[in-house]
């Protein structure tokens, strides 16, 4: 059974239509990367998945159940995490507090768990979140829906504004998790990084996907992989 599996998913914000018949899927303990240019609809594909955009038509199934119509908080409680694009940590608590906000589930992740994947978050754990880097929202984003111990699990342009090498550890971490058996979804800008460390590639443009297939034969064409995701050659270095 797929973790997730989409079929045709129209999204529109007000009569803008942005997703046109997008479908994907995610397999147990797969990661997926989901590439594209700004504004090819990566964003709205992951809010149209959770229920936070809902789609027009289309269909969803995430483990196991059909959450087509579903509101987010029961898609959530699957066994589902989401590190949304900009962290959106909470900056008036500290990283502790943060840690403590998700009601998690039973698993192997809890707060002490997730200060062993990320040191520098214990060492930090009475900062609020305001006082924190960049690379370390980021990883409180991640240990906050780790905490929910997610069967599967979406990320949204986690490298966004990071240091090369905040990034490769970053990276490093969210390949650990297919070991761990969750599934993940990924949205990235960073080509190169996402092929990397990804099992199969998903490519929008314009809403609909232009490319799909193993990221092992998109990486082995770094010029097809630019034009299609839109990405730069000093990106693809970076």
């Amino acid at each position: 059974m797929n973790a997730l599996e989409a079929e045709g998913l129209q999204t529109f914000y007000g009569k803008s239509q942005i997703l046109h018949g997008v479908g994907l899927s995610v397999g147990a303990g797969e990661i997926v990367a989901v590439l594209g240019r700004n504004g090819a609809g990566k964003t709205t594909t992951l809010r149209s998945l959770l229920g936070l955009t809902p789609a027009r038509r289309g269909a969803v199934q995430i483990l196991g159940h059909t959450t087509t119509d579903w509101p987010p908080f029961r898609i959530a409680a699957l066994g589902v995490g989401y590190v949304p694009e900009g962290r959106r940590i909470f900056t008036s608590l500290t990283v502790e507090e943060n840690l403590k906000v998700p009601r998690g589930r039973l698993g192997p992740w809890s707060i002490r768990s997730v200060y062993e994947l990320f040191p520098r978050l214990q060492e930090r754990s009475s900062a609020r979140g305001s006082q924190l880097s960049g690379g370390e929202q980021e990883m409180l984003a991640i240990g906050r829906a780790l905490v929910l111990n997610p069967t599967l699990l979406l990320l949204d342009e986690p490298s966004q504004g990071l240091a090369p090498r905040v990034v490769q550890d970053l990276f490093r971490v969210v390949a650990a998790m297919r070991r761990e058996g969750i599934s993940v979804l990924l949205v990235e800008q960073k080509v190169q990084a996402a092929l990397e460390i990804a099992d199969r590639v998903y490519v929008l443009d314009d809403g609909r996907v232009v490319y799909q297939g193993t990221a092992a034969e998109l990486g082995r064409n770094p010029e097809r992989a630019r034009a299609l995701a839109g990405a730069s050659a000093d990106a693809w270095d970076a």
